[in-house]
């Protein structure tokens, strides 16, 4: 017992000593605990929870080197920088690095906490002969779902890590990801060798992140609605590639703020220095594909936002978890409309027959979320298999509770009405149908004679748009190749009464709640006087902003106004490598003020 309360003793000293904080977040310290004992373990823990540090403090603590195998060159560089900048020795082994030889050098001399190495590099034999070299501490495998066929990013490299690893079959392994639903874990833990006591599942709530989901009337528009209420930076995905290049161009023109392209089209330097751009700034938006993915390891992006519907709820739950890792307020918000189901269904037919059944309950499963009229956090979190509160507090629908409408009746008269006039006419000539319009068009067609022609009311009418977005969205009613539409999955359960519908009343005016809070809400000149001497120390480190300091530990400056080295060393995220590279400096500015 005395041993463990020892261990316990110093692992604490060493987190406040390398990192500034007096205490682990979370499952931190259970994590860190298990790996100090050189037990494997898969840590399944939210974006934004701290799994670099489960791997980077015990390294600092155990003889020889831990080896980080991460899917990204440029997510590896953004961990160095901040890994170094704790005081912590250690080096990537990449295509790009030109110091490859020192390197090596330092690894076989044991010099290195650390060293990132990408899967492809990592199931080489040379670098299996490389490792044999000098004594090694852990195995660390960061976005580990891509093990897994089940994953959402899988990569084949990572199949290969197995045999690595069963080579020095006593160095504890450690598998890191945010986003596994039970099958992917259970996959992971096979492919990688770990034991089933060695998983560990935070919770996936992010509270600090706000949820919203709106419908796309013109998206470029809402878009720069954002941007002006929102002035921290943020990423916009968008679908495609030529998407990207016109909302770059139209929100830089719109908000007069700085607004760069990333998709894989681009020259490999110019998505570089974008990228490098975007870390390094504090009020940048990144308009991208999901390629900017996981190589983004910025703590201070204040939002998230999708121009479109993304491929499934894991990669929502991924993508939108890169805002507000800072554990400050951010924002998620999607934009979709009627037209990204429809296609995202037709696709379903070029998918590997053995794979069409699970698109497709992964589809289902994002059509609940964005149809959902009840809390979208616990839609989210039950998707993960936990067991969350009816409301949660920070989401669209909790915030301002829609109203909902049984729309069982009408939906029968429009998916009658589709049915009879041939399953081949768009939505706009159905309501003339239903609403009775006098149209020439109709009229030719034959379909004023129908049953189902002018018995749709003013009432009614303006709930045929929200219902036929809601009905292709849960797959009731589907595109046809020329833009008409036709019966889907569930439809003639609905028309005979054995299903109903549900839909969110659409809001009789548009209502944009203030997004999140902005860096300094208090107005303190002594906070934003810190953060201008954070840029220029950012900028002659070469390295981003928030690898100095971030915006909450600022905050605790200015708020606590501490008189010397012994008071700033106390506040959290103060380590004692910063503490003596920037105290000085942060102590005179405080001092003016």
């Amino acid at each position: 017992m005395q041993d463990l309360a020892d261990r316990g003793l110093e692992t604490e000293a060493a987190l406040r000593r390398v990192f500034g904080f007096e205490s682990f977040r979370g499952v931190q310290r259970q994590v860190v605990d298990r790996v100090l004992a050189g037990r494997s373990t898969l840590a399944v823990m939210p974006t934004g929870a701290g799994k670099s540090l489960t791997y980077q403090l015990p390294a600092t603590m155990l003889p020889g080197t831990c080896v980080v195998i991460s899917p990204l060159i440029a997510l590896m560089h953004d961990q160095l920088r901040s890994a170094r900048a704790n005081g912590i020795a250690a080096a990537t082994l990449t295509s790009v690095d030109e110091d490859r030889a020192a390197t090596v050098a330092a690894f076989c001399a044991g010099e290195l906490d650390l060293l990132y190495v990408a899967p492809e590099r990592a199931s080489q034999p040379h670098f299996r002969e490389l490792l044999g070299q000098a004594p090694l501490a852990l195995f660390a495998v960061d976005e580990a779902h891509c093990v897994s066929e089940w994953g959402h990013d899988f990569r084949p490299d990572y199949r290969q890590l197995r045999p690595l690893m069963d080579a020095f079959g006593d160095v504890p392994r450690l598998a890191l990801t945010a986003t596994a639903d039970a099958h992917t874990r259970a996959d992971v833990l096979a492919q990688l060798g770990i034991p089933e006591d060695g998983l560990i599942v935070a919770g996936f709530d992010r509270p600090n992140i706000r949820y919203a989901i709106r419908h796309r009337e013109n998206g470029a528009r809402q878009l720069a609605q954002l941007l002006a209420e929102q002035p921290g930076p943020g990423i916009v995905y968008a679908p495609t590639r030529k998407k990207v290049e016109a909302l770059a161009e139209s929100l830089g023109k719109a908000s007069g703020r700085p607004v760069r392209p990333y998709h894989a089209g681009l020259e490999p330097g110019v998505r570089a220095d974008n990228q490098a751009a975007f870390v390094a700034s504090e009020d940048m938006v990144m308009v991208a594909t999901v390629a900017f993915g996981m190589g983004i390891d910025k703590p201070d992006v204040r939002f998230v936002a999708h121009a479109g519907i993304p491929k499934s709820i894991e990669a929502y739950y991924q993508e939108t978890g890169r805002a507000g890792r800072d554990g400050d307020p951010a924002e998620a918000i999607m934009l979709w409309a009627a037209g990204d189901f429809a296609q995202a269904r037709q696709r379903l037919g070029e998918v590997d027959e053995a794979r069409q059944a699970g698109e497709r309950t992964r589809l289902d499963a994002l059509a609940r979320l964005v149809e959902t009229p009840g809390c979208r956090r616990a839609v989210l979190l039950r998707h993960f298999g936990e067991d969350p509160p009816e409301r949660c507090g920070n989401c669209d629908n909790c915030l301002e509770a829609p109203g909902v409408i049984d729309a069982s009746e009408l939906a029968r008269k429009l998916l009658s009405a589709v049915y009879r006039t041939g399953q081949s006419f768009g939505l706009g000539h159905l309501q003339k149908v239903l609403t009775g319009a006098g149209d020439e068009r109709v009229r030719q067609r034959g379909h004023d004679q129908l049953s189902v022609f002018g018995i749709v009311g003013a009432d009614e009418a303006k709930l045929l748009a929200p219902l036929a977005r809601a009905l292709q969205a849960r797959g009731s009613l589907l595109a046809t190749e020329h833009g008409g539409l036709k019966l889907g999955t569930d439809a003639r359960a609905i028309l005979k009464g054995d299903a109903s519908v549900e839909i969110v009343r659409p809001p009789e005016t548009r209502k944009e709640r203030r997004r999140s809070e902005t860096p300094n809400p208090a107005g303190d000149p002594l906070f934003e006087a810190l953060r201008a001497l954070r840029r220029e120390l950012a900028a002659e480190a070469q390295v981003p902003p928030y690898v100095i300091f971030h915006d909450a530990t600022l905050r605790e400056m200015a708020a606590n106004r501490p008189a010397s080295l012994d008071e700033l060393g106390a506040i959290p995220g103060v380590g004692a490598r910063k503490l003596e590279a920037y105290g000085g400096a942060f102590l005179g500015v405080i001092r003016q003020h």
